[in-house]
């Protein structure tokens, strides 16, 4: 039984990390020769109102979007940085402190962002490309320590996260690389935790890795 379990734990950890997909448009090389510094935009997190117990205020589950989205900022900037600390990466990356001043300072938010082109962004920001990422949460997560664990023998899903990574070039506006991945499945852990785990994903997957350094 513990071995049936096994292979079915096995197959479901295949099944959920081949639900990625990956865009890079044919010219991406050129890009890269241009680009030198991205900035990482706040995430955008959105999570099922469903979820929630009814009659539950929307300004709390507001409040839990930006927490969430605070955490993953922070652990997406953590990750790229890991990566470009190794000489792994042939960009550098802004500030995300400076970032969240730049765009406090034009009165711009995570949601007010959106009425900007990203080309707009990039030039108030002073980069070549930003990064936008986007959360779609069936659950809100806890923000106590990570437990991961993936239930299998009839299990149902407990949750779905869908993540959207994006890169768009600063004079041009245009996407020039896109990661899209769903997590289905009953995987369970706190904010953070998850974060962790889904930007380290992205960050292995980054477009702008060093030929040499690639498969280090």
């Amino acid at each position: 039984m513990r071995r049936l379990h096994f292979v079915l734990a096995a197959a479901l950890l295949v099944f959920l990390g081949a639900c990625a997909t990956v865009y890079q448009s044919k010219d991406f090389s050129d890009y890269q020769q241009q680009h030198r510094t991205l900035a990482i935009l706040p995430p955008s997190v959105s999570i099922n109102v469903q979820s929630f117990k009814a009659g539950t205020e929307p300004s709390l589950i507001e409040a839990q979007e930006r927490s969430e989205s605070e955490l993953f900022y922070r652990q997406l900037y953590a990750q790229f940085l890991k990566q470009f600390g190794k000489d792994r990466y042939s960009v550098d990356f802004q500030d995300i402190d400076q970032t969240a001043a730049i765009l406090e300072q034009a009165g711009l938010t995570v949601e007010t962002l959106r009425t900007k082109s990203k080309s707009e962004v990039a030039a108030l920001l002073g980069v070549d490309a930003v990064i936008s990422t986007r959360v779609y949460r069936d659950k809100p997560m806890s923000t106590g320590a990570a437990i991961f664990s993936v239930l299998v023998a009839g299990a149902s899903l407990a949750n779905e996260v869908q993540l959207n990574v994006g890169i768009h070039d600063g004079k041009s506006g245009r996407l020039v690389w896109n990661y899209d991945h769903l997590i289905g499945g009953g995987v369970v852990s706190s904010a953070e935790g998850m974060a962790k785990s889904l930007m380290g994903s992205i960050s292995k997957k980054f477009p702008y890795r060093r030929n040499s350094k690639s498969n280090s």
